[in-house]
């Protein structure tokens, strides 16, 4: 399966990215090829609702930015998962850009979603797990799994053996 995994955090070096790389890791000791885009260090501007995507651009979202390069990653994606640390309830908003330009295409090819979420606080993920779910129903696809840390120590050991785990069971 080709995943691409879409990190919305702008920290190279945090929380996130040691998540992601232990999920990474799971993922491909199955034989899974495993992408990651850094959304959160690429110049993206969020959706213009100008609707040229709908009329003359076939799909083609008229924004010349950094999305240019992920569009043809989401085509040939089979799983796609969002991974961001929540900053006051909500994605960053690098990964929000992102979500909207998924406008563009309608509907991206990939049919399996995950979700990665990363906070300093618990019980701040109630919004993003809405509005996740509600994307997946408007694009009929399936959730793989939504997995959530908090705290000062989320990349201890038994977090990335668990993200390892998540990785190797999709």
């Amino acid at each position: 399966m080709k995943i691409l995994v879409l990190n919305g955090s702008p920290r190279k070096k945090g929380n996130t990215a040691a998540l992601v790389a232990a999920f990474k890791e799971g993922a491909e000791s199955k034989g899974n090829e495993v992408e990651v885009v850094p959304v959160g260090n690429l110049k993206i501007a969020g959706c213009i609702g100008c609707e040229y995507c709908h009329t003359k651009g076939e799909g083609k979202c008229v924004q010349q930015d950094d999305m240019q390069s992920v569009y043809p990653k989401l085509a040939s994606a089979d799983m796609v998962v969002f991974a961001s640390p929540v900053y006051y309830f909500a994605f960053t908003g690098q990964m929000q850009n992102v979500i909207t330009r998924f406008y563009a295409p309608w509907s991206p090819a990939a049919k399996k979603y995950a979700l990665i979420l990363s906070s300093g606080s618990p019980d701040v993920y109630d919004a993003i797990k809405t509005q996740y779910l509600g994307f997946l129903r408007f694009i009929k696809a399936q959730d793989c799994g939504i997995k959530t840390f908090c705290g000062t120590d989320q990349t201890n050991e038994k977090n990335l053996a668990a993200m390892r785990q998540f990785g190797a069971s999709l």
